[in-house]
């Protein structure tokens, strides 16, 4: 059986873009067994390529809203994937509704997807996340770890 998948989007060198890594690297040292933790940059053959065929997929991203109120997190359930339109752009250009729907025309969805928007406003060059953005994503690891592993603490 394929493993759920939670996929960290951001480049670690664009200071905050770098919370999806990081909410990664939060559930690795949990231990987290039978559950696949991956990175990427936010390519949408990449993502499809890490989603297709998985029970369930968990994507945490960065994303630039105006006004900014970084650290600020949104949680998004695609009740049904196969048939729920929709649209989620990223600090990085990402279309995650693009993604869907080429994926959606390639009979290459996960079964549910659930996507973690972390509100960014630092995205220049440089490692490190602001204060804000560091206690958001252990926020979000906390819920995914909750998600994907119910009861344990």
């Amino acid at each position: 059986m394929t493993p759920p998948v939670v996929i960290g989007v951001g480049n670690v060198y664009r200071s905050d873009d770098g919370v999806g890594p990081e909410v990664v690297d939060l559930l690795r040292h949990r231990g987290l067994d039978g559950i696949s933790l991956e990175y990427s940059l936010g390519e949408s053959a990449d993502l499809i390529d890490r989603w297709a065929g998985v029970p369930l997929a968990v994507v945490v991203d960065a994303v630039r809203a105006r006004p900014a109120h970084p650290g600020r997190v949104h949680h998004l359930v695609v009740p049904d994937v196969h048939t729920e339109r929709i649209r989620a752009a990223s600090s990085h250009g990402l279309d995650l509704g693009e993604a869907v729907e080429l994926a959606r025309v390639l009979d290459r969805l996960p079964d549910r997807l659930e996507l973690f928007a972390i509100e960014v406003e630092n995205v220049e060059l440089g490692t490190g996340l602001s204060e804000p953005v560091a206690a958001a994503a252990k926020r979000v690891a906390d819920e995914i770890h909750a998600l994907l592993c119910p009861g344990v603490a």
